[in-house]
Formats: C-alpha cells, structure tokens, sequence
C-alpha cells in the first residue's frame, strides 16, 4: 500500500475526480480552475503527485481513480483503527460511543453488519 494520505485540498481535488470520472486533463484544468481556482500547472502538479502516489492515473490524458472513493475510504479506516486502536476495531467503536449516542437505526444497521459477517 502506498501512502495515501491527503491533506483538506487534495482530498477535494480527489472528490472531484472520484465524482466526474472518467475525464480528460482538459476538463480536469476547467474543473479545478472553477472549484478550486487553480491555474493549469497547479492541477496537473497536484494529479501527479497523486497518480505517484498511485490513486489515480492520467493515460493518454483521461483522468480516472485505480481504486474507488469507498476503497480508498476503507483502507483510511483501516489504517486509522490500526494505528489509534492497535487494530481493534471494538476498542474503536467503544471509544467513539462513549462520546456520542448511538441512534437505535445505528445500532440496528451495526447488527446487520454483524449478521451478515458471520454468514460470510
């Protein structure tokens, strides 16, 4: 796994892709200069830092992800409880309901959850 981490701007700059993908580096540029008020140089440093990083790729100037938003968002998860909670995830939920009240359709939903893994 590489490092995919990202800062506030290149997680926006991720979501745009992630949202109009597939797309050329053209409407990329028009893109970014319109969200984000980039210049031209500034998106493609920033979308080769990330193809680098290996999240997406620019081939023949189409712009689309190698993993999705939800991949990319598990391994964040992953990665997270694995460093905080030395890989426990019930040390991680233990910790996040003791300071916020699960509602009962949360609590619900983590049972189907459960549920469903143990089918497997």
């Amino acid at each position: 796994m590489g490092d995919w981490t990202l800062g506030a701007v290149e997680g926006r700059f991720a979501s745009l892709i992630w949202e109009q993908e597939p797309l050329s580096s053209g409407a990329l540029v028009k893109l970014c200069e319109q969200e984000l008020g980039w210049k031209k140089s500034t998106t493609y440093t920033v979308l080769k830092k990330l193809c680098d990083k290996g999240l997406f790729q620019n081939q023949n100037g189409t712009v689309t992800s190698k993993l999705s938003k939800e991949e990319f968002l598990a391994v964040q998860s992953e990665q997270f409880v694995s460093d905080t909670f030395d890989g426990s995830l019930p040390a991680f939920v233990a910790a996040f309901s003791s300071r916020k009240t699960l509602s009962e359709a949360e609590l619900e939903e983590l049972h189907r959850m459960i549920d469903t893994l143990r089918k497997g």
